[in-house]
């Protein structure tokens, strides 16, 4: 019960922080959050259905997937940085092309 609530409180968080956000860093940041909540209910799950070792094989993989997403996030938050100075969403322009 108690990591339901810690779930249900990590996933209104990132919620939260990417849309309350400007900053793209930020966003990254709520998008972190979240995939730890998502986390959390796959081991609580696991857990209280009795199959740990199938949901610690699903948080592994998840947090392969997790690594790869945020580290792709990360250049394409660099390139916009460089592109426009700003990590403010507001102040993203289109690529001129």
């Amino acid at each position: 019960m108690l990591s339901a609530i810690f779930v249900v409180l990590l996933f209104i968080i990132g919620i939260y922080c990417i849309m309350a956000s400007y900053n793209l860093v930020r966003a990254l940041i709520g998008l972190e959050i979240l995939i730890k909540a998502v986390t959390l209910l796959i081991i609580a799950a696991g857990a209280k259905s009795g199959h740990l070792h199938l949901a610690q094989a699903l948080v592994i993989t998840v947090i392969v997937v997790e690594v790869v997403m945020i580290t792709v996030a990360v250049g394409v938050v660099v390139g916009i940085h460089i592109y426009n100075n700003s990590l403010d969403v507001r102040k993203v322009r289109r690529l001129k092309g």
